[in-house]
């Protein structure tokens, strides 16, 4: 399941996370713009307090408490803090460092060591995800941790010989290939319009990144590996879920993975919309923010005559899902959620997208409506006469 934003190198070792959090110049600008704190109005729950907390286990000045833990635990790894920063402090990978020191003195929890294996193991996942699709109905609402997943949808395996078009591949992740059949299909509708094919190795693997943010390098590196044997040949490989974009360009030679507005934004002098009398509310991922992807987005939207787009800013604007810590942590999760939710019921718009997938599941489970990928109003406006 996808994670926040994920550093492509993880510092190992005292030293190095030390030397991160030396950086820090401890002046608090990062608090306003920090979920948990905003949440729990205490200073261990501010990228600050985390800092200082790393930096004295690092050096052994104190001892790793339950309480000490659970503060790193609760952040969500958004990196909210690293554009407030002044001091310009490598928040994303002093954290993964610090949850690296942390596996290695804490074991992790059963369900997080179950959601790595599941995640790692796509056949596994399939069965359990497509059991869950069937059984969803007849599940109580305690029962139901994510939405109930869509009818599995046909895909292209692979590039077909007699097909003189060019082609690109496409990274499907972990959850979001039994959740994300419907986008799939827009983005290889918005691409066929373009005249290229789309197709999705079936060798891929979970991006990583829920391994990473917890502590778990070696894993991320396996899954790495496998990604990049698996899109072996493609020139270019289109990511859908932001929160999975960074670490599968890592994985990646240089300029091979692309996110898919980014892809998009650069020919869409040859898309063309029908109008859209429409409202609809836009969540920005934390991974997305202030990002190419978010301005490539924004500008493809902006071609559709007609659609109006409200930002869903309400809090900090995080929804709290944070990959994994939606099924973690669900009671704090959803207390990052609900003002989005309660804005969402203010605005009363006609559709709600969200370019991140487990943003997606973590509203539409809060909202009961579905959360829709940009990506499929695009392709439901595509011109095509």
């Amino acid at each position: 399941m996808p994670e926040s934003a994920c550093p492509p190198a993880l510092p190992t070792g005292a030293a190095s996370l030390a030397a991160l959090a030396d950086r820090c110049v401890q002046c608090g600008l990062c608090l306003p713009a920090c979920p948990t704190y905003a949440l729990e109005r205490i200073e261990a729950e501010s990228p600050r307090g985390r800092i200082a907390l790393a930096r004295a286990w690092s050096q052994g000045r104190i001892a790793a408490t339950p309480a000490g833990e659970a503060h790193l635990d609760h952040c969500l790894g958004c990196r909210a803090c690293e554009r407030a920063c002044p001091a310009g402090v490598s928040y994303g990978a002093l954290l993964l460092a610090a949850r690296a020191e942390q596996r290695q003195r804490r074991r992790p929890a059963l369900r997080q060591r179950l959601l790595e294996t599941l995640v790692a193991r796509p056949r596994m996942l399939r069965v359990l995800l497509d059991t869950y699709r069937r059984a969803h109905p007849l599940l109580p609402t305690a029962w139901r941790p994510l939405p109930r997943p869509p009818t599995p949808a046909a895909r292209a395996n692979r590039p077909d010989p007699t097909d003189a078009r060019p082609w690109v591949a496409v990274f499907e992740g972990c959850v979001a290939r039994a959740y994300e059949g419907p986008v799939r299909n827009a983005l290889a509708r918005l691409c066929e319009a373009l005249g290229v094919a789309l197709v999705a190795p079936p060798a891929q693997a979970c991006c990583g990144s829920l391994h990473a943010h917890a502590g778990d390098a070696t894993g991320q590196d396996r899954l790495g590996r496998r990604n990049a044997g698996a899109f072996a040949g493609a020139s270019r490989v289109l990511t859908l879920a932001s929160g999975c974009h960074e670490a599968i360009a890592a994985a990646l030679p240089p300029g091979v993975a692309v996110d898919a507005f980014h892809y998009l934004h650069a020919r869409g002098d040859r898309l063309r919309f029908r109008p859209l009398r429409a409202r609809v509310a836009l969540q920005l991922p934390c991974t997305q923010r202030d990002s190419e992807s978010a301005a490539a987005m924004l500008a493809l939207l902006a071609r559709v005559p007609g659609l109006e787009v409200q930002r869903l800013d309400a809090g900090t604007g995080c929804c709290g899902a944070a990959g994994s810590r939606m099924l973690l942590d669900p009671a704090r999760a959803a207390a990052h959620r609900q003002p989005l939710l309660d804005q969402i019921e203010r605005l009363g718009p006609d559709r709600i997208l969200s370019a991140n997938i487990g943003c997606r599941l973590h509203l539409g489970n809060g909202t009961g409506r579905r959360i829709e990928h940009p990506l499929e109003l695009l392709a439901d406006q595509l011109a095509t006469d």
